[in-house]
């Protein structure tokens, strides 16, 4: 019987050189030569469920039995993070309201939103409880996608403990969340009327071409490019440029700044900035509906 391996085991040099070219290639994450106990920690979880001895052959499991790709997927899921809560940087919110009526008064009929990192699902449904707020003003359409396969999957089941409403007044509570009773009591489940503006799709931001063929009038890509390297930084937001409408928004994390991209976005407050123009068109996937609802 194989001991289980402890969380504080080494990872040798060229293990980590190989899982850390592996996470970057696939997912655009930097791992520097200081996150190499939290690599070793969280692959350790895998070493347990697969009953292996070392991370070299967890390397070589990789490169040799597994030929899917199915255990890739979870290696990249357990690199991720996935911190949020519902109605995060609330004055967001405020903004994507006001950019609703606006496009509303306007005459716009549709206003379609991108949530590129949803994680768990709470900043999805956090921007349909707002775009509900301004009941019949415009339809809205929010694709919600994330590289980590659990946690989308977790997202769509829209079932998250009671006390993650705890910043939440009563009146969103009851409006938006039924409550679990008897097995369930303790959890909540997001309401249909919530969950039906929310589409979830299986997107790695860098890969190419995205599955998409439409433009967004804004995109929140919140607290991820702080694991990205500059130059991958660039790339992909010089992409979501060109999937935003002419004057559309994207909104970034508090700690993430855009001003040395200013041939693409104009900032209008702290973490959210106006595409300058619309950009060229993107290459557009062949193989999917431009209906992503």
């Amino acid at each position: 019987m194989i001991a289980p391996l402890a969380v504080e085991h080494a990872v040798e040099d060229a293990e980590f050189a190989f899982f850390r070219d592996l996470v970057h290639t696939r997912s655009g994450i930097a791992l520097k030569e200081s996150k190499r106990s939290l690599v070793a920690a969280r692959l350790g979880r895998r070493l347990r469920a697969l009953g292996l001895s070392s991370f070299a052959e967890y390397r070589r499991f990789l490169e040799i039995s597994d030929p899917s790709g199915s255990e890739l997927a979870l290696m990249i899921n357990c690199m991720t993070t996935n911190k949020t809560s519902f109605f995060r940087e609330g004055k967001h919110f405020a903004i994507l309201k006001d950019s609703i009526l606006a496009a509303a008064r306007a005459g716009q009929k549709t206003y379609r939103i991108w949530s590129a990192a949803c994680s768990t699902g709470e900043e999805p449904y956090s921007i349909a409880m707002t775009a509900l707020g301004v009941a019949g003003a415009v339809e809205v359409c929010i694709l919600a996608s994330d590289l980590d396969t659990e946690v989308l999957a977790s997202a769509e089941q829209a079932v998250y403990p009671m006390e993650s409403l705890e910043e939440m007044d009563d009146q969103a509570r009851r409006r938006y969340f039924l409550r679990g009773r008897d097995e369930r009591e303790g959890w909540v489940l997001v309401k249909p009327a919530v969950r039906q503006l929310v589409t979830f799709r299986h997107i790695n931001l860098i890969e190419e071409p995205w599955p998409l063929q439409t433009r967004f009038d804004a995109i929140f890509c919140r607290n991820v490019i702080i694991y990205f390297d500059r130059q991958t930084q660039a790339r992909l937001f010089g992409r979501l440029a060109q999937y935003l409408a002419t004057g559309g928004l994207l909104f970034v994390g508090h700690a993430e700044t855009l001003f040395w991209l200013d041939e693409l976005f104009v900032p209008i407050d702290h973490s959210v900035y106006r595409a300058r123009r619309s950009a060229p068109a993107a290459k557009r996937h062949e193989n999917q509906s431009s209906d992503y609802r």
